[in-house]
């Protein structure tokens, strides 16, 4: 694939595997998440037609590296409102502690409750029949007890997971870890990966 920050950069993964994209350059890592969302330009095209973007909304849930603007007004029952299954959503919301949060507004909340108020509105994604999630750096400013409910949740999600991380437990969650490198300005990123095989899907709803 082709597309703005990566350059002819291709990755194949597996049905159910867990990825990390992880390296010095983060930015490749957060423009292949944002391709496959249909977020970013692909081989100098966006998402094409109204109905591919419907499908990949469908296929794929998105967890934003930074969710809320500081002075965004919205509230947290927006959030799960966006959910592919709001009911669902808004259960989750329940389940993880911030059901009681959905009349306030974002800016006053904690990264780590704005965080769970995602992570609810992903599962009422996968709830709906997304088989993806593309998450990019969902630890970034969280405090140690929220990373730990987000590694839970990861690992319980049965999900094709594709993460941009420098978190090193994070990437421990994952199958394998990929990575880029760029030698000199301008010059072609290369994909490098390390770690163990692909995961099925069948093991990984285990």
């Amino acid at each position: 694939m082709t597309c703005a920050g990566a350059h002819e950069l291709t990755l194949d993964v597996a049905a159910g595997e867990r990825v990390a994209l992880s390296g010095r350059d983060q930015a490749t890592a957060t423009a292949l998440l944002r391709a496959v969302a249909g977020l970013n330009p692909v081989g100098g095209r966006g998402s094409r037609t109204p109905a591919e973007r419907a499908w990949r909304a469908r296929a794929c849930a998105w967890l934003p590296r930074r969710p809320v603007p500081a002075r965004s007004q919205a509230r947290a029952a927006d959030v799960l409102a966006r959910s592919a299954h709001p009911a669902a959503a808004a259960f989750a919301a329940g389940l993880l502690g911030v059901a009681e949060l959905t009349n306030r507004p974002l800016h006053g909340l904690t990264p780590g409750e704005i965080q769970r108020l995602h992570w609810a509105r992903v599962i009422g994604c996968v709830t709906a029949g997304a088989g993806v999630l593309l998450a990019d750096e969902p630890a970034e400013g969280l405090e140690p007890d929220d990373c730990e409910a987000l590694v839970l949740l990861l690992a319980e999600l049965p999900v094709t997971l594709l993460l941009a991380t420098a978190d090193p437990v994070l990437t421990a969650l994952c199958d394998r870890r990929v990575g880029t490198t760029s030698d000199r300005p301008g010059a072609p990123r290369t994909p490098l990966a390390t770690g163990v095989g692909p995961k099925s899907l069948a093991s990984a709803q285990n």
